[in-house]
């Protein structure tokens, strides 16, 4: 049995994926999507609405891990899937700085002063939205912001 959250991971990648182009969804192989229908929470229920935006619409953390995995795996390019791991490579590198920071009782201050700015720096990132694209073209830009590509 797999972990609760990772069940309704599964749920949830396979609502996002349910909305693909028939050409896309036709690129992820069967078995995998059979293994996220037995191993998905079938008493947690969750819908995507294919016109807002992947963000407002509370996501795990696990199913976004997920639809990276299957976007890396089916949809990148070599160049893209070059990207994506030094992406995670250093995502991985400054997650160990940041414990590295947070533990240090000397740094304690200034980790406050470095929140407020990543704060500004986030909401200084924020972009319009082009409605006349297609659910696909969206997710496919959400997953580079999230992967900061």
């Amino acid at each position: 049995m797999v972990d609760n959250k990772y069940a309704r991971a599964y749920t949830e990648a396979l609502e996002i994926i349910k909305n693909f182009p028939e050409e896309e969804y036709n690129k992820i192989p069967k078995e995998k999507i059979k293994f996220f229908e037995d191993n998905m929470d079938k008493d947690y229920k969750f819908t995507i609405d294919p016109e807002k935006e992947l963000e407002v619409q509370g996501i795990s953390k696990e199913a976004y891990a997920v639809i990276v995995v299957l976007f890396q795996d089916y949809f990148a390019t070599e160049k893209q899937k070059e990207k994506i791991n030094n992406i995670l490579r250093l995502n991985e590198i400054k997650a160990e700085q940041e414990k590295k920071e947070k533990y240090n009782p000397e740094e304690l201050f200034e980790k406050v002063r470095k929140n407020e700015t990543i704060n500004q720096e986030s909401k200084e990132e924020l972009a319009l939205v082009n409605i006349n694209e297609s659910f696909f073209v969206r997710l496919k830009r959400f997953i580079f912001r999230i992967l900061h590509i």
